[in-house]
């Protein structure tokens, strides 16, 4: 991966060359890697229009990175630069490529004495590594490379920095306890000032736009170069940032986080268990390594089918159409077949819950599915439930083995092989959420997806901002009256008018905002109608346009959004003339200013129970303080909500709101008193938000279920 950093302008930099003006570019640090643009001669409102490439070796570490731009005025006497300001972007403001918006940054002093003003527009995003890298620079410690490529304009100016930071083992705590849910913060204090201090730099005249790190930059053999006294090194600070560490409350308020009127045993093994087997009791009394350490731990065997190999054809067919039957007790859980496949592969996992079992054998079966007579019997895999070994995350999943396949009574083996992965965990293993679960073994076909917990995110929505500024060369329908012009916009079910314009003219000004919602991936249109109210109960159309939204531009700032013009359809056809109608070929057009507005957080909550106060812009984003864990237990006491064989029923799950993030648990079938057992975790940017919880009936499992009413929630 790449980030590119677009280096387009600069605007009322601070003279300093002494003649009123700035010879200005623009030098990019990022990760030991460090560009610079070309130089812009006498010029205070310097435009580059220059994409500068690091490479970045690992994406998930960007947002603890932070990329800085400098502004320098060139010399051509010592020292070679002026400092005219920086910028600090950190890294989890950077997009990825095609979301990048164009950002203006005020401009900040390195010293406490500068002198600075100013500000600078940058673009940064993440790209794919080219194909064909671009070559690399000139490395100072390769005396082979060809002199051609280093000439004598340009200066790069290598420096060591000594980094000295201080942390307070006593910094502040603060937890924010929401019954299951916990939130922390750890604030860092701000590291002291570092010192360019007892270093000699040298100049190399170098000219390139690609990255260069640091510590390779030295002294050349058979180069100009001049040394700076260390008198003169600056002393740069650095901006300190805060880290949040997510843990545990402090002991002394443990009991705010305890549940009331209950006693689970959160995260924890039962007291003096020893570690004898899966059918006794697995592990001691310790606590487990889990993730999952808000709820209980529910065990389940987990049995995963891959794939078969080599497996016999019918005698009477010549074909097999083999499946998986996987029988612990009296519950039973089946693969799905495949036609005319000695080699099928399922990738299926089952899981079945400890506290239901009543067998001490696990059988997996592989049959041949028949359509008229019974399936035939291929083989079958026995395993001793006490022999099965323990998984608990974040071991690493189970490897599945291959495992020949016996006869029916077990006394040899057949043709064929099966891969399998047989374990015994809990439900933060990460085959929970697309296991079939012998808890809900009643559900077929489609209701299977219905009762699985999922996690969504809702779409990200924009303000899409409509000044109708005027119209020109409006024809209306009757010439022999003015028109009363209105103009109405549509954004899906969205619609919005102007009021008429007040004088009756044939180029009309309103000059009026309408504002929409609109959501990624802006698959919608932008629909302008212009009309002329010919009466309280009737409206001409004059003319149409449709625009996509991706035609407009994202705002992030007060910066002036430019107006266009945009001609309207052709609105009607002349007098019929034999079987041929004459097309008018005159059409009016409409004058607009439209952007998307990304500074805003779009309403889409009752402000009484907000969970997102973030502007829509990711890059506007502030670091969260903090991360937000919720345990969703049970619930007991729900009432019937449908009737089935006569009897009222309750299929119960969960549904928790936080910021952009929905999660729902699993459907527990036919339970009252369901337990989820069930743990999320949401980034924390505000205290001063709510989260929303909510219980359900699920009316989508494909019974013969009839409805009794909805579902409650709480916040």
């Amino acid at each position: 991966m790449m980030l590119v950093v677009e280096v387009v302008d600069a605007h009322d930099l601070m003279p300093k060359d002494g003649e009123g003006s700035s010879s200005a570019f623009v030098e990019v640090d990022f990760s030991n890697q460090r560009s610079r643009t070309r130089t812009v001669h006498k010029d205070l409102n310097p435009v580059w229009n220059q994409k500068l490439s690091f490479r970045l070796h690992d994406p998930d570490i960007l947002p603890k990175q932070s990329v800085e731009a400098c502004v320098y005025n060139e010399r051509k006497t010592f020292p070679s630069r002026n400092f005219l300001g920086r910028v600090r972007v950190h890294g989890a403001n950077i997009v990825r490529q095609g979301e990048e918006i164009l950002q203006r940054f005020q401009l900040e002093k390195k010293w406490l004495f500068s002198s600075i003003k100013g500000d600078l527009a940058l673009k940064l995003y993440i790209s794919p590594e080219p194909k064909s890298p671009p070559p690399l620079p000139l490395s100072p410690t390769n005396h082979n490379c060809p002199t051609s490529a280093v000439t004598e304009s340009d200066t790069i100016t290598s420096k060591t920095t000594a980094t000295n930071s201080t942390i307070d083992p006593a910094a502040p705590t603060e937890a924010l306890a929401v019954e299951t849910t916990s939130l922390s913060t750890d604030p860092k204090p701000a590291a002291t000032e570092e010192a360019e201090l007892n270093q000699r730099p040298t100049e190399v005249k170098l000219e390139t736009t690609y990255c260069i790190n640091k510590h390779q930059v030295s002294p050349q053999p058979g180069k100009s170069v001049e040394q700076q006294s260390p008198a003169t090194v600056p002393v740069v600070p650095i901006m300190a940032f805060q880290q949040v560490h997510y843990g545990q409350a402090q002991p002394s308020r443990a009991e705010e986080y305890k549940l009331k009127d209950t006693s689970p045993q959160l995260g924890e093994r039962w007291p003096h268990a020893r570690r004898v087997g899966w059918m006794g009791m697995v592990g001691g009394g310790d606590k487990l390594t889990s993730t999952y350490d808000l709820v209980e731990q529910m065990y389940y065997l987990y049995v995963r089918v891959v794939k078969a190999k080599d497996l016999p054809p019918n005698a009477i067919t010549g074909s097999c159409d083999p499946y998986v039957e996987v029988k612990l007790g009296n519950y039973k859980g089946i693969t799905k077949h495949f036609d005319k496949k000695s080699s099928p592969e399922w990738n299926q996992a089952f899981a079945f819950s400890k506290e239901r079992i009543q067998s001490t054998v696990l059988e997996v079966y592989v049959k041949d599915k028949e359509v008229a007579a019974r399936d035939d019997y291929i083989g079958r895999v026995v395993f001793d439930l006490n022999e099965v070994p323990t998984r608990v995350p974040p071991d690493s999943p189970l490897a599945p083995q291959w495992y020949r396949l016996e006869d029916r009574r077990g006394d040899g083996k057949v043709r064929g092989e099966i891969m399998l992965a047989v374990w015994m965990g809990t439900q933060a293993d990460e085959a929970f959420p697309d296991a079939w679960h012998s808890d809900a073994a009643t559900v077929q076909g489609e209701g299977v997806s219905n009762i699985r917990s999922k996690v969504y995110v809702s779409p990200k929505l924009w303000y899409l901002r409509v000044n109708v500024i005027e119209a020109q060369d409006v024809q209306p329908n009757d010439g022999s009256r003015p028109p009363e012009v209105f103009v109405k916009a549509q954004v899906g079910n969205q619609v919005l008018k102007t009021r008429v314009c007040p004088t009756r003219t044939m180029s009309p000004m309103w000059n009026e905002d309408l504002v929409f919602v609109a959501a990624e991936p802006f698959e919608e249109h932008l629909v302008l109608t212009v009309e002329d109210r010919v009466h309280h109960t009737k409206d001409d159309l004059l003319g149409r346009i449709v625009l996509p939204l991706t035609l407009f531009e994202k705002r992030l700032d007060h910066r002036p959004v430019h107006s266009r013009w945009f001609n309207m359809e052709r609105f009607g056809f002349g007098v019929l003339e034999g079987d041929r109608r004459k097309e008018l070929k005159f059409s009016s057009r409409i004058h607009l200013r439209v952007c998307l507005e990304g500074a805003y957080h779009v309403m889409d909550e009752s402000t009484m129970y907000i969970s997102d106060t973030r502007p829509t812009a990711r890059q506007l984003w502030k670091q969260p303080i903090g991360v937000l864990e919720v345990g969703i237990l049970s619930a007991q006491g729900l009432i019937p909500m449908k009737m089935k064989d006569g009897r009222g029923i309750t299929d119960a799950y969960c549904v928790a709101k936080y910021g952009q993030k929905w999660v729902r648990t699993r459907t527990i079938i036919d339970s009252a008193s369901p337990k989820w057992n069930e743990q999320y975790t949401w980034e924390v940017y505000d205290p001063c938000t709510v989260i929303t919880l909510g219980v359900f009936d699920n009316c989508h499992l494909g019974g013969n279920e009839k409805p009794a009413g909805g579902g409650g929630a709480a916040r």
